[in-house]
């Protein structure tokens, strides 16, 4: 039996005299138009393939946005390579800062629309993921930000813990765990992170903090012990979250996390159902990511992914 291959890439757009503009690259080694995409390195997640590979193809610096499917298909050498693709809006700042040179793996990168990237891309592979983003398009759906539910690491057990639930620390292996996700979640562009007061949940978010330079914020509102005292505010902060628009993390607790789930739903509009329960339920150090619309929030949830720690 053969190993496949997995890859990461996205559709990076932005808008050119107010029309979306999508990029496609001109590779010199295969001659081909394609999305910028690469394969895993040993111990990445695909959010930071992707990302990575962005950013070595075309010297863009990007965020990932929407989830937009997968694609497969066979190589030369009888492998199947598996590549995972998202949406990836770059900032005029990207733009900027771009140090892509022609080179021998990519001989130019060009702007062009979805219909002409349509017509020049050389895969059908591709393609199919272009129709995926026009289809969000043409919901209405361009700009987007993410709420991402997290749940603590590995703790302590109770059991063997004296003191107050709250102060209960990591494992070793929780520590492992929190230091693990920082990638993944860097690769969504993260602009705020607000945790619970428990230790555990402390922990869990400063190394993301401290490596994207952002302040941990701490509320009692989503710690497990307002929850069982009946004086939680989640949809508090959740509304909070939405209106501001900005991709944030909420680390909390399992049992607080369906909650957070529910109020996410409830804030923009979306139905409810088991899709919700089966993002709230986590393993430890697991995170759910809901994307939604930044322009229309109200306008529901567009997709849920979720993403497991390396630890």
């Amino acid at each position: 039996m053969t190993t496949a291959v997995f890859a990461a890439g996205a559709v990076c757009w932005r808008r050119i005299d107010g029309k979306i503009h999508v990029l496609v690259i001109h590779r010199t080694k295969y001659a081909d138009v394609s999305l910028p995409k690469g394969k895993v390195d040993p111990g990445e997640s695909l959010p930071q393939t992707a990302v990575r590979e962005i950013l070595e193809e075309t010297g863009l610096a990007v965020s990932l946005g929407v989830p937009l499917g997968i694609s497969r298909y066979p190589l030369a050498s009888g492998r199947e390579k598996i590549v995972h693709y998202w949406a990836a809006e770059v900032s005029d700042a990207a733009i900027r800062s771009s140090t892509f040179v022609p080179n021998e793996e990519v001989a130019a990168l060009e702007w062009v629309t979805p219909r002409k990237a349509r017509s020049y891309l050389s895969h059908a592979p591709d393609v199919e993921i272009l129709s995926t983003f026009t289809d969000l398009l043409d919901d209405g759906i361009s700009s987007t930000f993410a709420i991402i539910a997290l749940r603590h690491g590995k703790a302590l057990p109770a059991s063997s813990w004296a003191g107050p639930d709250a102060t209960r620390p990591l494992t070793a292996r929780g520590v492992e765990q929190a230091s693990s996700i920082v990638p993944t979640l860097q690769a969504f562009g993260v602009k705020r992170i607000v945790s619970s007061t428990a230790v555990r949940c402390v922990t869990t978010a400063a190394p993301l903090a401290a490596a994207s330079g952002l302040d941990l914020r701490r509320t009692d509102l989503i710690s497990q012990d307002a929850h069982e005292r009946g004086e939680a505010d989640v949809r508090k902060v959740v509304g909070k979250r939405v209106r501001s628009g900005k991709t944030a993390v909420l680390c909390s607790h399992g049992p607080v996390l369906p909650e957070i789930l529910r109020e996410i739903a409830l804030a923009t509009g979306s139905l409810s159902g088991s899709y919700l329960s089966s993002a709230a339920d986590l393993p430890t150090g697991a995170f759910s990511i809901v994307h939604l619309s930044a322009t229309n929030p109200s306008s529901g949830i567009i997709s849920i992914e979720t993403h497991e720690p390396r630890a």
